[in-house]
C-alpha cells in the first residue's frame, strides 16, 4: 500500500482531550464507552471536581465541553441543529474480503441533510458568530454544488440568516432543489470550470460586496474541528479496537480533524484517504494532483492514500445496495474499496470506514442503474460535488 507515511504505528492507551486545554483524559473515554442511560445535559456544577483539570474554574470547563459532548444514538433534542452527528457504526461484512478483517460503516447519511456535511456545516456557520462576522444584513457566502451548501442552507434557515449559494450550472436536480428548499439564493457559475471556477467566482462575489461572508471550507480550520470533537471521538467510542479509519478526500476535513484525534488519543490508528484517478471523477472526492490543496489538508496526518477508479467506486455502491441494504452515494463505494483492499493486507483487524452520505441525490445521474460506459463518458468533464 502506496501512501505518505510507509510506517505503522503501534497501538497505544486510549484517551480523550479537553476542549479549552486541550489536553486528553482516558476517564472521558471510559464514559464515552459506558451504557448511555443518564441524559445528555448535566446540570450546572454536577460534574466532580476529579473531573476537571485543578487549574481550571468548573463553570469555564463545563462550558468548553458543552459543544462537543456526545449524545446517543436517537433521542429528544430541542433543536434540529442537535440531531447532528452521534451517527450509528454499522458491520458490513460481505464487503470485507477477509474473514478475519471486519469492516464498520459509519452512517453519516443519517444527519439531517444526509451527509457528513453538517458537522462542518454547524461548525462553520458557529465560527462566524463566535468571530463576531456575521450580523443581520449579512448574507452566508459559499462555492459549492453539493452537501455542504444543502447543510449551510439548512442551518442558515433554522438560525434566520440569508445565503447565497455558488453552483455550476449542471448540478443535480436534486442538490438544487434541496438548497433552494431550504432558502439558497442560486448563483451559477459555467460547469466547465468546474468547482474552482465556483470557489474563483464566489471570492471575486465577496471581495465586491460587504454584505457576503464567506465560512469557506477549503481553508477554515472550524471544518476539521468539526471532525476532531464529534467523529473521532464518536468512533473510538463506539469500537475502541479500531485499527484504521478509511475517508474520502474531498476537502480534507473529515481526515484532518479525524487524524488530529486519534494521533493523540489512540496514535496507533492508521488514517486513510480514498483519493479518485486523476481526470476521473468521484462525486464528492477530489485528486490532488490536479492543481488545487485545500488549505486545510496537511498530509502529513495521512497514513496512506488509496487511489480508486470510478467504475470501482460504483461498483462497490451497487454491492453495498444489493449485499448490505445500505443506500449510499459514489464517493462511499470509493472508501468501500479503499477498506477491502487494505483488508487483504491485514491478519485481522477492525477498519471503520466512513460512508459520506446517501444515494438520494444521485438517482437522477443514474449512479445506480445505468451502463457503466455510459456514465463515465458522461463524466469525462470531471465535475466535484462539494
Amino acid at each position: 500500500m502506496s501512501g505518505t507515511s510507509t510506517a505503522w504505528r503501534p497501538l497505544s492507551a486510549s484517551a480523550t482531550r479537553c476542549a479549552s486545554c486541550r489536553r486528553w483524559r482516558a476517564a472521558e473515554v471510559a464514559a464515552l464507552r459506558a451504557p448511555r442511560l443518564v441524559p445528555r445535559a448535566q446540570p450546572e456544577g454536577a460534574r466532580t471536581g476529579a473531573a476537571r483539570h485543578a487549574h481550571e474554574p468548573a463553570q469555564a470547563h463545563d462550558h468548553a465541553h458543552a459543544h462537543a459532548e456526545l449524545a446517543p444514538h436517537g433521542g429528544r433534542y430541542e433543536s434540529i441543529l442537535e440531531a447532528i452527528g452521534h451517527t450509528p457504526l454499522v458491520a458490513v461484512p460481505r464487503m470485507s474480503p477477509n474473514p478475519d478483517v471486519r469492516i464498520y460503516a459509519k452512517l453519516e447519511m443519517v444527519n439531517p441533510t444526509g451527509s457528513v456535511k453538517d458537522r462542518a456545516a454547524r461548525a462553520l456557520v458557529e465560527d462566524l458568530e463566535e468571530r463576531g462576522a456575521i450580523g443581520p444584513d449579512s448574507i452566508i457566502l459559499e462555492p459549492t454544488s453539493g452537501n455542504t451548501g444543502i447543510a449551510l442552507a439548512m442551518i442558515a434557515r433554522r438560525k434566520g440568516y440569508r445565503i447565497a449559494l455558488v453552483m455550476p450550472d449542471n448540478v443535480t436536480p436534486e442538490r438544487r432543489q434541496m438548497a433552494a428548499l431550504f432558502g439558497a439564493e442560486i448563483i451559477d457559475s459555467p460547469a466547465a470550470l468546474g468547482s474552482n471556477g465556483a470557489i474563483s467566482l464566489a471570492k471575486d462575489l465577496a471581495a465586491r460586496d460587504s454584505r457576503f461572508v464567506m465560512p469557506y471550507q477549503y481553508g477554515n480550520p472550524a471544518n476539521p474541528r468539526a471532525h476532531e470533537e464529534t467523529t473521532g471521538p464518536e468512533i473510538l467510542a463506539d469500537c475502541p479496537e479500531v485499527d484504521v479509519v478509511v475517508a474520502g478526500l474531498g476537502t480534507g476535513g473529515t481526515l484532518m480533524g479525524i487524524a488530529r484525534f486519534f494521533r493523540e488519543a489512540k496514535p496507533g490508528v492508521r488514517i486513510v484517504a480514498a483519493e479518485p484517478i486523476p481526470g476521473e471523477s468521484v462525486q464528492g472526492l477530489r485528486s490532488l494532483d490536479e492543481g488545487f490543496v485545500p488549505e486545510i489538508l496537511d498530509p502529513s496526518l495521512l497514513d496512506a492514500k488509496l487511489i480508486v477508479s470510478h467504475r470501482d467506486a460504483i461498483a462497490a455502491v451497487r454491492d453495498l445496495i444489493a449485499l448490505e441494504g445500505i443506500f449510499a452515494g459514489p464517493s462511499s463505494g470509493a472508501v468501500l474499496v479503499a477498506a477491502a483492499r487494505i483488508a487483504r493486507q491485514l491478519e485481522a483487524g477492525t477498519i471503520v470506514a466512513i460512508l459520506p452520505d446517501g444515494g438520494w441525490k444521485y438517482l437522477s445521474a443514474g449512479t445506480y442503474a445505468r451502463d457503466f460506459d455510459e456514465m463515465e463518458s458522461d463524466l469525462e468533464g470531471g465535475i466535484n460535488w462539494w
